[in-house]
């Protein structure tokens, strides 16, 4: 069949493109540990190369993949992890598959729009990762760091004034919560006789999150001498944690990026907002100036 001009560079990208994502995905299963999690990645990576040879039946052309697009999903596997990278790639707009429908004329790719739509979707909802399976205890510590640890550092800012007494005493706090949510999501998990999930790790992934959240949120006050600039810096912070995390939550769950991140920044921030009253009318009133 002869192809316009206009058709002919459309089927070379979408070429390009499944060649591409087929060497991802091999890549991908290279680096993945668990057995089934291969296996599913191999299986994508061969269904990606077999759509290459329909166009090519088509273009009677070999086109070279995208070696950025390679080198950037397999590095955003390594630190993000696998379903996070896979995700964002089949919902990124290089992403030819969703076009394939609006050709109606060529049956070939009528089958392609259908196994893309349906048959990879079911594969990589077979990824199974660890790091998602314990999403709930990472979001347990960020959510509970955030909110109670910008409430408590704007709460210090006013009540204390000295951004290094602020840090001290934040630290000292953030330290022993993050012990306390850690113990808790440990006995939590422990009673809920979940055998998908471990207490122990349950605790550490609490853990972790919120002492690394107390870390950020601290260290403007230990950097910045000024206490209310610090706040203004934290609160910046906060914010910039609060998008990221959920970005990452987002595209990893197929979830609304704009809800979670406009409730969490909203609790958090009226938290803030509320401490700080507090910290200035209890400094007015017991006439306490650290």
């Amino acid at each position: 069949m002869n192809l316009t001009e206009k058709t002919l560079q459309e089927f070379l990208r979408f070429q390009r493109n499944e060649i591409t994502e087929s060497i991802v995905y091999d890549r991908l299963a290279s680096i993945e540990k668990d057995e089934t999690n291969r296996e599913t990645l191999r299986l994508i990576s061969n269904q990606e190369k077999g759509h290459y040879a329909v166009l090519k039946e088509y273009t009677q052309q070999d086109v070279a993949p995208k070696r950025f697009r390679i080198f950037k999903f397999y590095w955003l596997a390594r630190i993000l992890g696998i379903t996070f990278a896979i995700k964002l790639m089949e919902s990124s707009e290089e992403g030819a598959h969703n076009e394939y429908a609006t050709y109606t004329d060529y049956p070939d790719l009528q089958a392609l729009s259908l196994e893309e739509e349906v048959h990879e979707k079911s594969l990589i909802a077979l990824i199974n990762e660890e790091r998602l399976e314990y999403m709930g205890s990472v979001v347990l510590g960020l959510n509970d760091a955030l909110v109670e640890f910008t409430g408590a550092l704007a709460g210090f800012t006013l009540a204390l004034s000295d951004p290094k007494l602020i840090a001290l005493t934040g630290s000292i706090t953030g330290i022993a919560a993050a012990l306390s949510m850690a113990s808790s999501e440990y006995l939590s998990t422990k009673s809920e006789g979940d055998k998908s999930k471990h207490p122990t790790k349950a605790a550490v992934y609490t853990g972790i999150a919120y002492l690394i959240t107390v870390i950020a949120l601290v260290s403007p006050f230990i950097l910045i001498g000024h206490a209310l600039l610090a706040l203004a810096v934290m609160l910046i912070m906060a914010l910039l944690i609060i998008a990221l995390f959920n970005y990452y939550y987002a595209v990893a769950r197929s979830e609304s990026f704009r809800k979670r991140f406009t409730e969490m920044a909203i609790l958090s921030f009226s938290v803030a907002a509320v401490s700080f009253l507090i910290g200035y009318l209890l400094k007015t009133f017991t006439g306490l100036d650290a």
